[in-house]
């Protein structure tokens, strides 16, 4: 599995971002950079993403460094992966 490309399409598809996350890099910044990412989205990508890869999201993991860049989140998501760090 391509976790770059899960949770672009994920950022897409919860932002509706109508194909935009495709010119996205690791270092794209999201959290106040995309205005459909606001506190509301934050809620549904963890949502979404908690879905897609099977893994639970506490409370106190959620940090808006997890939420700075595309690599940043991707990172986070590896880690909550089974063999993550």
């Amino acid at each position: 599995m391509n976790t770059e490309k899960e949770v672009l399409s994920i950022l897409d598809e919860t932002l509706s971002l109508k194909g935009r996350s495709a010119g996205f890099s690791k270092s794209t910044p999201l959290l106040g950079a995309i205005p459909e990412l606001d506190s509301m989205a934050v809620v549904a990508l963890i949502t979404s993403l908690e879905d897609r890869f099977g893994f639970t999201v506490e409370d106190d993991e959620i940090e808006g460094r997890t939420f700075a860049t595309v690599g940043t989140l991707v990172k986070f998501v590896e880690n909550k992966l089974p063999g993550g760090s």
